[in-house]
């Protein structure tokens, strides 16, 4: 049975489904699955796949990134009659790079109970694999599709210091290993692919060595890369040229600021007082 809220209100359920093994699902989003009223699905041949595996049958709405907007009225209806809604993307955690935050966001503004249970995700076991540590880690999800904006995100990542992980598609994948070694330098990394999956592999090395075996690979990637090693000294620069490199990076002024009294161990108003009257 569905664990009742706290407060009895109705709730939307975020279910993560299988990212490749059937058998990563658990048995509480099963249960889920078979007791809610409905499922908001992001491709309903995807869940419907999923669902025949399991046995369940299941009234499924198509709720995706092209939609999801349509759909919050309906969402409110389901709701407000006191039933339970499942939401799924294709595979892994709904919001984590896929769609859904519009229903989750309507439910809660709508004071409505939003669970999200745990789950499949491709990010952890990447990140486990790779070998690049077990400190903090930054996720950031699929970079810009064009290269030009592709390469100012990046910019603003190159002094992160914490492991970053990225999502990318097969057919992008050298180009933005490429365009990472640009801005990066030839950093340690990994690739995770089609994890979970028959053909799973992960490939561990510099930059340079991932780029010459990307080509001609397939399925679902994850990229880590380790951060900012490098201790940069800054003691033979002025605070006005410190300043100036972030201004050329595209941080703004307040930005620029508070990153320069954060690298020379400085009151922000003695950055900000120097900075104004040059």
């Amino acid at each position: 049975m569905i664990q009742k809220s706290y407060d009895g209100k109705p709730t939307l359920y975020i279910v993560p489904t299988p990212i490749g093994n059937m058998e990563d699902i658990t048995i509480r989003a099963l249960n889920i699955l078979k007791e809610a009223d409905v499922i908001f699905s992001e491709d309903t041949r995807v869940t419907s796949r999923l669902l025949k595996h399991f046995n369940i049958k299941k009234r499924l709405i198509s709720s995706h990134l092209y939609n999801e907007n349509n759909n919050q009225e309906k969402e409110l209806e389901y709701l407000k009659e006191g039933k339970t809604i499942a939401l799924v993307s294709d595979r892994g955690t709904p919001l984590i790079s896929d769609p859904g935050y519009i229903l989750v966001k309507n439910a809660i503004e709508n004071n409505y109970n939003v669970v999200c249970l745990p789950g499949a995700t491709a990010l952890v076991p990447a990140l486990v694999m790779s070998g690049l540590g077990d400190g903090p880690f930054t996720f950031y999800g699929f970079l810009n599709s064009k290269e030009s904006k592709r390469k100012k995100e990046l910019e603003t990542l190159k002094d992160h210091k914490f492991n970053i992980i990225f999502y990318e598609a097969p057919h992008r994948i050298t180009k933005t290993l490429e365009n990472i070694k640009e801005i990066f330098g030839n950093r340690n990394a990994a690739i995770a692919r089609e994890i979970s999956k028959k053909y799973e592999e992960i490939i561990r090395g510099n930059i340079e060595n991932l780029i010459k075996s990307s080509e001609n690979i397939k399925g679902e990637m994850v990229i880590i890369v380790e951060g900012n090693k490098e201790e940069k000294d800054y003691s033979n620069l002025s605070i006005l040229d410190h300043i100036n490199i972030y201004l050329k990076e595209g941080k703004d002024s307040k930005e620029a600021i508070k990153q320069v009294a954060k690298d020379r161990n400085l009151p922000k108003s003695e950055v900000y007082n120097e900075y104004h009257r040059r």
